[in-house]
């Protein structure tokens, strides 16, 4: 039966470019960003207990790494996607390094000043980044087609949900966990709380880069947007919403939340609140999420 459920998923991901015109295959790959940045931002949030605000803000450092490599000194894109991957993961060492260990509210105000400066920066910073007006950087492929920058996300998104998944069956996964349940008992069991934490802060970040970079370079334009806190404040919901803790939840909530967003996006910037008002009514009567909720009504079947 799971070889099937999983022919099944495989055949439905392989589908949009066939039978969704370009508006909804455009909304399809924007989903699989935010599949990505969830995904990403609930191994830190999900298996460790670490609630970080910067993650938009990786996505941000990836995007705009890549994207002036390509435009200032003609680096390909793929090369600036990786340059700006491995660019957001040392800022993530370098910045979990520094709060890590305080842990609590104390790591999210500091995330989540690192956010808003990283914001300021590239506000303000004119001559690089084009500040509000955005920075118009080269697209992936010479022709453009939504079809293979759909198939390029795909590729990407699977392979980020592959490594997590790999990640969380090891013994490191095991670690994640014992510290989300109780760090002292992990402690005292010989795990280094610390160097689990700084590990699982890092391969998020870098995720986060490496879905900046893609989104750079689809879109063709990098604004201040990208590492907002609109933004941040986006990813949280579609993981809490999915089901934050589990590995489909991300992925549901983000597919989820990025469909709706379509359809009251009529309401502009009011959008959030909505999500906000969705979050406050999953978290009453179903605090595991959709994915969560999908579960217990199948066991009870």
């Amino acid at each position: 039966m799971k070889r099937i459920g999983l022919a099944a998923l495989i055949l439905a991901a392989l589908l949009p470019p066939f039978v969704l015109n370009q508006y909804w295959l455009h909304v399809a790959i924007i989903s699989l960003f935010y599949v990505m940045l969830a995904s990403s931002w609930n191994l830190i949030a999900g298996y460790t207990g670490q609630v970080s605000f910067a993650h938009a803000a990786f996505a941000g450092v990836g995007a705009y790494g890549s994207g002036m490599l390509a435009l200032y000194w003609g680096v390909h894109p793929a090369l600036g996607i990786l340059a700006g991957t491995l660019l957001a993961g040392l800022l993530g060492a370098a910045l979990g390094g520094l709060c890590i260990r305080m842990g609590g509210i104390y790591l999210s105000l500091t995330t989540l000043g690192f956010s808003e400066i990283l914001r300021i920066v590239i506000t303000n910073e004119e001559q690089w980044t084009r500040g509000t007006m955005g920075l118009q950087v080269p697209g992936f492929f010479t022709h453009y087609s939504k079809t293979s920058y759909y198939f390029l996300f795909l590729i990407a998104t699977l392979l980020i949900l592959v490594l997590i998944r790999r990640i969380l069956a090891s013994d490191m996964g095991l670690a994640f966990r014992a510290v989300l349940n109780d760090e002292l008992a992990a402690a005292t069991s010989g795990i280094n709380t610390v160097r689990v934490r700084l590990l699982a802060f890092t391969f998020s970040s870098a995720m986060a880069g490496l879905a900046g970079g893609l989104y750079a370079h689809y879109l063709m334009l990098i604004t201040p947007d990208i590492p907002s806190l609109g933004q941040m404040f986006l990813v949280l919901a579609m993981a809490v919403i999915g089901g934050m803790g589990s590995f489909a939840g991300p992925v549901v909530g983000a597919f989820a939340l990025e469909v709706l967003s379509e359809y009251i996006r009529i309401y502009g910037e009011y959008h959030l609140l909505l999500f906000g008002l969705v979050a406050l009514i999953i978290a009453r009567f179903a605090p595991e999420g959709i994915a969560g909720l999908a579960t217990r009504i199948g066991g009870r079947r």
